[in-house]
């Protein structure tokens, strides 16, 4: 028998049931009667005997992406949690659940949220229904049938063992945290009937007394309370110590202040629409997220037909075609107008697209040699040779698409009930070689982009007279300033890179033609460091590389430093939103400036949500005129709570930035947003440290404000209150927090 440890998100939990009450899912060698292998892409022994726990345990190895498994012949919601003994990286898996009658899907949960675990031992992870890592939300109502231990981008070997539902779990009465916030708070986390009286606060040994208290629980995680502390004196530097219980204690050392102001009659207007995502699940996903813009996007989009409501997932998965994900797209449009979003539509503008849900484009009849197949339908591959190379020849596109065109795309817009507020011309063709290989094999040049952008823009503005046109959407850095074909495409446009000669191109057209035909310049852009690892170094790179949406002085700490390519100024600074509004400013003024597709690097990770909650208050104070994050963020987890902080619940931001100045140049650490909306300030700090902060901002007006929080050692949940902003002299940050603050 191996030694094994109990780990928990945030404290041991407590388990109590009847052994002949549980569900087994695994117990040596096999899995346990009414329970099936659904997993994908994945060498599986149900029998391994190289590390175990009994008589032997599974073990696994997943390519990337693909996941173990296991379907149930009827449901798992009426269990009380889940366990299992797990060794391996816990950085390279994530688990959630699934409904597959109803096509639901919980959050994901990293294996890192659970502490203790390595590769060669047994540790034993106990999740709780009501409070699944690493949000605390609960798992909720619904017809749960599947789980999967599915891999991250880098693949995952490991082994699990004594797998099942438990029927009971009780909760042991902890204090989990205790922490400063703003001018005289102590916010103290729960779970469990705890005792409140007991805690105590002393500020440079002196004891304080504790003037009010305020508990909350929001309804997203009904497992943990926060319970605010007002104190009758405010912070000051020096050290801070809380107790609690009998055993419970927790200890700062609270900083000097650094010193920063806000100059609130000097503002901009921030544009509404930053605050966007692609695929939102549902009316009360945009209500409570306070999402403004949604957008029908990504690859598969590309293949959509709307006159079947048919697509293909390129070589997302083997190039097969499907019903769409998103249902009809004029009913998609309906329903998200009608939750107050805005709507982007994504027109296809290659030559074909779906001709059915069922065709695939190298089945193995014909490409026998293909390096992989589905493994939910043998005969469908990937297209792609044990090398590397595409096989040959080409497939015939009639096998799986029908011709599309301008007028069939006209007939489409001109029919829909609801009508777009922008299109995007299609999604990244730039790539088209690549993605819809089966049905573009040439890489797409300069000129093949702009005349498909010219063609489907035309036919966009013909058939919807009042439609904004966002285009060109281009998937990356490198493709901003070439093409598919490459750099002699480059050469052959006078050296000109992509993006400045499509908007002078886009500028000349116009002239001609005497009608705009590109409203918004529309990129994709993905933050290039390699943050995977998410240790210390990686999340701190992560923290820091907002800097490349707006600093001319960071030089990006990925390929682009090292290998630019481009013939732009500065090139080896990404300096993304500056950069762009130049170009527009010097090739096409007038145009906005779209950023389609963005991500953290990191959804689950709280530090993905600081990078969310930064990029937001970068996008309004550097005048982005819109953004969707890709694709849907958990509405409970650290991105969703981002959006949350800035807009949830109708209780928003600003709809002006507020010069902010601060006297130390520490943005690879701290962001400080300013916000002014009917005369009522608002204030987002984000501590990107993994130490308290505190400050001195100047001409933030005292007096009551209402408070948001999420992050830090309370955790990612929707924590809020009000408070009386007594002085700015001495406001305090916990170590990765992001705090909004409005004035009341």
């Amino acid at each position: 028998m191996h030694s094994r440890l109990r780990a928990a998100l945030l404290a041991p939990i407590l388990l109590a049931w009847a052994a002949s009450a549980d569900l087994d899912v695994y117990v040596d060698g096999a899995l346990a009667s009414g329970w099936e292998n659904w997993s994908w892409s994945t060498t599986i022994n149900f029998a391994a005997t190289d590390l175990y726990s009994g008589l032997s345990s599974i073990s696994a190895t997943s390519d990337a992406w693909a996941a173990l498994s296991l379907k149930l012949e009827g449901f798992f919601n009426a269990y009380a949690g889940f366990s299992f003994d797990f060794a391996g990286d816990p950085s390279a898996l994530q688990l959630y659940f699934q409904g597959t009658t109803d096509n639901a899907q919980s959050a994901q949960i990293p294996l890192s949220a659970f502490p203790g675990i390595t590769s060669t031992k047994f540790t034993t992870v106990v999740i709780d229904f009501n409070a699944l890592p690493p949000s605390g939300a609960a798992l909720g109502s619904g017809a749960w049938d599947r789980l999967n231990f599915q891999a991250l981008a880098n693949g995952a070997t490991y082994h699990i063992d004594n797998i099942k539902f438990l029927t009971s779990i009780t909760i042991e009465p902890l204090f989990l945290s205790a922490e400063p916030i703003g001018n005289d708070l102590i916010a103290v986390t729960t779970q469990g009937n705890v005792d409140l009286s007991t805690v105590k606060v002393k500020l440079n040994n002196a004891t304080v007394a504790i003037s009010n208290t305020t508990t909350y629980s929001p309804v997203d995680t009904p497992s943990k309370t926060i319970t605010y502390f007002t104190l009758a004196k405010s912070f000051t530097a020096g050290s801070l110590a809380i107790t609690a219980g009998t055993n419970t204690s927790f200890t700062y050392t609270l900083p000097a202040v650094r010193y920063g102001t806000i100059n609130v009659p000097n503002t901009k207007p921030i544009s509404p629409y930053i605050y966007g995502v692609n695929w939102p699940t549902s009316a009360s996903y945009i209500q409570h997220l306070g999402v403004t813009i949604s957008r029908w996007g990504g690859n598969a989009v590309t293949a959509y037909n709307p006159f079947g409501d048919f697509t293909n997932a390129g070589n997302d998965w083997y190039f097969e075609n499907r019903v769409s994900d998103g249902g009809k797209a004029d009913d998609w449009l309906g329903w998200v107008s009608g939750a107050g979003s805005k709507t982007v539509l994504t027109v296809p503008a290659l030559d074909w697209v779906s001709k059915d849900s069922t065709s695939y484009s190298f089945p193995k009849s014909i490409y026998p040699d293909q390096a992989k197949f589905d493994p939910y339908n043998a005969d469908a591959g990937n297209g792609l040779l044990a090398n590397g190379s595409w096989v040959s020849p080409p497939p015939d596109p009639s096998r799986v698409y029908t011709p599309w065109n301008t007028t069939l795309a006209k007939k489409w817009l001109s029919g829909l009930v609801h009508k777009p507020d922008i299109v995007n011309i299609d999604n990244e063709i730039e790539i088209a070689s690549n993605t819809h290989q089966d049905m573009h094999p040439i890489p797409m040049s300069y000129d093949e982009e702009l005349s498909r952008v010219i063609k489907f823009a035309t036919a966009a503005k013909e058939a919807l007279p009042n439609v904004k046109v966002a285009a060109p959407s281009s998937c990356s850095w490198w493709f901003y300033w070439t093409s598919s074909v490459g750099y002699s495409d480059n050469t052959a446009h006078n050296n000109m890179d992509f993006l400045p000669w499509f908007l002078q191109q886009m500028k000349a057209k116009e002239t001609a033609i005497g009608k705009r035909l590109l409203d918004y310049l529309d990129i994709h852009y993905y933050f290039q460091p390699d943050t995977s690892a998410n240790d210390a170094a990686a999340k701190a790179l992560r923290l820091r590389m907002t800097r490349s949406l707006w600093d001319p002085g960071y030089v990006d700490e990925s390929w682009v430093s090292d290998n630019p390519q481009n013939h732009q100024p500065n090139n080896k600074a990404v300096w993304l939103i500056p950069r762009m509004q130049q170009l527009i400013a010097q090739y096409y003024p007038g145009t906005k400036l779209s950023i389609g597709e963005w991500a953290s690097t990191a959804d689950g990770d709280v530090t993905g949500g600081l990078v969310t909650a930064d990029s937001l208050g970068i996008f309004g104070r550097y005048g982005v005129d819109g953004a969707t994050y890709w694709a849907t963020p958990d509405e409970k987890g650290p991105i969703g709570l981002a959006y949350w902080l800035y807009r949830g619940y109708g209780t928003y931001f600003g709809s002006n930035s507020v010069q902010v100045n601060m006297a130390d140049n520490i943005e690879s650490t701290f962001g400080l947003y300013a916000g002014v909306d009917g005369g009522k300030v608002s204030l987002v700090f984000i501590n990107k440290s993994t130490a308290p902060m505190a400050f001195y901002i100047s001409n933030v007006p005292t007096g009551k404000y209402f408070v948001r929080h999420f992050g830090g050692a309370s955790g990612n949940a929707k924590w809020q209150t009000t408070t009386v902003l007594k002085a700015n002299t001495y406001t305090v940050i916990p170590a990765y927090t992001a705090i909004f603050m409005k004035q009341v």
